[in-house]
Parts: C-alpha cells; sequence; structure tokens
C-alpha cells in the first residue's frame, strides 16, 4: 500500500505514524497510508516557512503570479483524476467533486491575476505580506477550501503551513503534490497532515506563526480564537451554520422544492451553507410538503463514483451516528418523520458496505427544537410552518449563526427587503443556498464568522499588513 508523506521545506518527509484513508463508498477500500505528523513536525516546517518568508514576500510578482498560474493548469488538466480521488475518499458523488476541483483550479488562476494587481493607496505600493501562515481546513471541501486560503496567502507573499482534516488527506497531498513541482522556493509552502488536537494545537501555539485560518467547528474555532487573542496572532474563522431557506405562498413551487432539494441533500448535507431549515408559509405548505417527498423519493443514495448516483455517502461512521442521533432526538421532541430517517443500502444494489443515509426530511416542527438550533451536518433537513413574510424572517434571523440564507418568492419587494434585512452574509433569491462562486467574498456573520472574508479581493486584507507611511523630503 502507498504511503504519503509531509511536505516540509521543500522535501517529502517521513513520519513515525500513518493513518489509512478509507473510502466511505467503500470500506475495503483503502487508498493509502497517510502521515501522522507531530508537533516536532510542524516546528520544523514553521522554521522553513519563517526562513524562506524574507525573500518570497519581496520577489517579483511576476514571478509569483507565474507560480500560481502553473499549478492552477496542473489541477484543471487533472481535473477528472483528481475529482475521482475527491469522491473516492470524501464520499462526494464524481460530478461534484469534478465541479470542486475545477473551483480550485479556478481560485489559483483568480489569485494568478491578483498578484499583478497587488496595490496600496498609492500604486504601486505593495502591501507586505504577514508571515508565517498557519491553514487549517476541514474535510467536506478538501481541495477547494485549501486553494482558496493557500493562493491568496501565497499571492500576497507569506509562506504557509497547511494542516489538511484527518479524514480526507489524499486531496491536500496531490495538491501539495502539484504546488511542490511548480517552481515555489522550499520553504514556502509546507503540508503537515495529523491529529488537530497535535498539529493543530501546535501551529496555533507557535509563536512564529502570525496568523491562522481555520474552517471547522464552532467549538474549536472559538478555542483558536481565544488562544489567538492571547498570542496576538491574527485569526480568520469560518465555522458553524444553521442555513434558513424562505417559501413563500408565491414562490414557483417546483422552483422551491428543487432548490431546497439541492441546498439540504446534494454533497449529502455536508456544507456549511446547506439549507437544513425550510421555512415555509401556510398556503403553500401542504403542497410543497407533498411535492419535497417526491422529490426526495428520487434521489439515488450510493457509491459516489457510480452513474446516476445523486448522493453520496457521509464521510465516517461518527458522522453517521451523529446524524442518525439527531433523527432520534427530533422524534423525541416531537417533530414529525416525512421520509428517510435511517442507514440505507447502496442504490447500486453493488454490496459495498459504505456511510450510507436516506435524505431525512422532519415536518411540523417547532423553532426551539434542537434540529432547528443546532447543526447536524448531515442529509437532515425540517420544516417550519410560519403565517407570512414577516414571520419567516423572524424566524430566520432567530438562530446564533449567519452564513447564507435563502428566499423563494416571485415578490421583488419581499426579495429586496430579504437581501437587506437578513442576518446573513450571503443571500440568495430562488437559488440553492449552497456556493458561491470563486471571485466573490465567502463569510457569515454572528457565530458563523470572525475576521476579514474570504476569497475575491476580499482575502487580502486578511493576508496582508497595511502599514501607514510618511516621508518628509
Amino acid at each position: 500500500m502507498s504511503r504519503y508523506d509531509n511536505l516540509i521545506n521543500g522535501q517529502w518527509t517521513a513520519a513515525t505514524t500513518y493513518s489509512p484513508n478509507t473510502n466511505p463508498s467503500d470500506l475495503s477500500d483503502v487508498i493509502g497510508e497517510y502521515a501522522q505528523g507531530g508537533a516536532e513536525d510542524v516546528q520544523a516546517a514553521v522554521a522553513a516557512a519563517a526562513a524562506a518568508f524574507a525573500a518570497w514576500s519581496t520577489s517579483g510578482i511576476q514571478a509569483r503570479s507565474d507560480a500560481l498560474d502553473k499549478i492552477a493548469t496542473e489541477i484543471l488538466a487533472r481535473k477528472a483524476e483528481l475529482g475521482e480521488l475527491l469522491a473516492r475518499e470524501e464520499g462526494k458523488t464524481l460530478p461534484e467533486a469534478i465541479g470542486e476541483v475545477g473551483r480550485a483550479g479556478q481560485i489559483f488562476k483568480f489569485f494568478a491575476g491578483e498578484c499583478l494587481r497587488l496595490t496600496g493607496e498609492t500604486v504601486p505600493s505593495v502591501r507586505p505580506g504577514i508571515g508565517v501562515v498557519g491553514l487549517i481546513t476541514p474535510w467536506n471541501f478538501p481541495i477547494a477550501i485549501p486553494a482558496w486560503k493557500i493562493a491568496p496567502a501565497l499571492a500576497n507573499g507569506c509562506c504557509v503551513v497547511l494542516k489538511p482534516a484527518d479524514l480526507v488527506p489524499g486531496s491536500a497531498w496531490a495538491l501539495a503534490d502539484i504546488i511542490h513541482r511548480s517552481g515555489i522556493p522550499a520553504g514556502v509552502f509546507n503540508l503537515v497532515m495529523g491529529r488537530g488536537r497535535v498539529i493543530g494545537e501546535a501551529l496555533v501555539n507557535h509563536a512564529d506563526v502570525a496568523a491562522i485560518s481555520f474552517t471547522g467547528s464552532t467549538g474549536v474555532g472559538r478555542g483558536i480564537a481565544e488562544a489567538c487573542v492571547k498570542s496576538g496572532k491574527k485569526v480568520q474563522l469560518e465555522m458553524g451554520g444553521k442555513n434558513p431557506q424562505i417559501v413563500l405562498d408565491d414562490a414557483d413551487l417546483n422552483q422551491a422544492v428543487e432548490l431546497s432539494a439541492q441546498s439540504g441533500f446534494y454533497s449529502s448535507g455536508q456544507r456549511c451553507t446547506a439549507s437544513s431549515r425550510l421555512i415555509v408559509t401556510d398556503r403553500i405548505y401542504p403542497a410543497f410538503i407533498e411535492a419535497l417527498q417526491a422529490r426526495m423519493a428520487q434521489i439515488k443514495v450510493g457509491d459516489a463514483r457510480a452513474a446516476g448516483t445523486d448522493m453520496g455517502p457521509v464521510v465516517s461512521q461518527a458522522q453517521l451516528e451523529q446524524d442518525l442521533s439527531y433523527v432520534e432526538i427530533a422524534k423525541a421532541e416531537g417533530a414529525r418523520l416525512a421520509a428517510g430517517g435511517a442507514r440505507v443500502a447502496c442504490h447500486t444494489g453493488s454490496g459495498k458496505d459504505g456511510f450510507y443515509m436516506a435524505p431525512t426530511l422532519f415536518v411540523d416542527t417547532e423553532a426551539g427544537m434542537r434540529i432547528n438550533r443546532e447543526e447536524v451536518f448531515g442529509p437532515v433537513a425540517s420544516v417550519i410552518r410560519v403565517k407570512d413574510y414577516e414571520e419567516a424572517l423572524a424566524m430566520a434571523n432567530d438562530t446564533p449563526f449567519g452564513l447564507s440564507a435563502g428566499i423563494a418568492t416571485t415578490s421583488l419587494k419581499h426579495a429586496t427587503h430579504f437581501k437587506r434585512h437578513s442576518q446573513a452574509g450571503m443571500v440568495m433569491v430562488n437559488l440553492p443556498t449552497a456556493g458561491v462562486d470563486y471571485h466573490v467574498p465567502f463569510g457569515g456573520r454572528k457565530g458563523s464568522s470572525y475576521g476579514p472574508r474570504e476569497q475575491g479581493r476580499y482575502a487580502q486584507e486578511f493576508y496582508t499588513t497595511v502599514k501607514t507611511a510618511y516621508t518628509l523630503a
């Protein structure tokens, strides 16, 4: 079985221990064994990044642009291959996985261009990079999220230590291999794989790391924020969501059902922007429930790489258990199960053992139920019935989170009001809540996000230091 090492100071570096990377669609399929680094590997990676920073941060912007463009070109050329790997290790369907890889390539292309557009208040002054940055990424987008952190960091002259999610090291390793062969100097980019409590904590607490960008759970994010504040590090956090999708009486029913199904169940509901709270007004409520149940019955759950699969497995046994536990919690609180709610077999009839769960819908739920307050992070959605737009808006905003929100309506008045008054960082009208384009800012409000936005030109704010300079002639 192939072993995959950490990348430290331009060298593939063996670890003491390795961990198997298992396909959630087929538990007999082990993709490879990936390094489990330790605190000493973080020390070496940070030292390499710190040593490389002076030269990289003052290097010519054309050289940076060329390197990022070379990375992008290879990612896009290998889109099908890397998408196959992503689907195999994370459980996202093959079309979704290939799309994610394409997005990663587009992100690097975008920031290759941004390298040539770095400006201060007086052009062509270039803001200096902040130094060594630690990037901690989640398992649900194992190549796109690393890309949208790495690309702007490199574009703005920072040196990087990446710690990918332990569940999905394969895509990050493949991306690291591409970056390694791009011509970027040794030490500018480093990959250290391993447990979050070991690698993540070592990064966050290292005195030579100037900033941490983290995407993951709310609890871990808050702990990182506290540690960074104590040590004076810059910090950027993308955390949980409990995203609302409003469906008004005047909505196009078919459109509303389709966008709700896409937002709630595709990618197995494992997107921080997924809509797990469907807020539906009185008159359309019965028809919407009936139509959504019919649409859910058409969703084929199975091997992520198989033709015809609409929804792959959840990522792990632990995630499956969490999802099923929320089904029992919702039942105990009085929610009515309208569809799904159980583990299922692969739709292809292949007999493969995987972490398959039926798309699940609860109806007649109350706002205070845990199913409507806490992030499940699986293919589980709940419906709340309201009387009108005003109550729907209040319900949508009644959450400690504020990442993404959507509304299905044909009313320009309500759509315009919702875009202004929704307490979310990203708002969609008659579109799924999940996902935004690579060149626009990504981020939320309240408990969902902390610090500057990611993606697009807004990414420069986090990865640079603003300096005010006076000169007496």
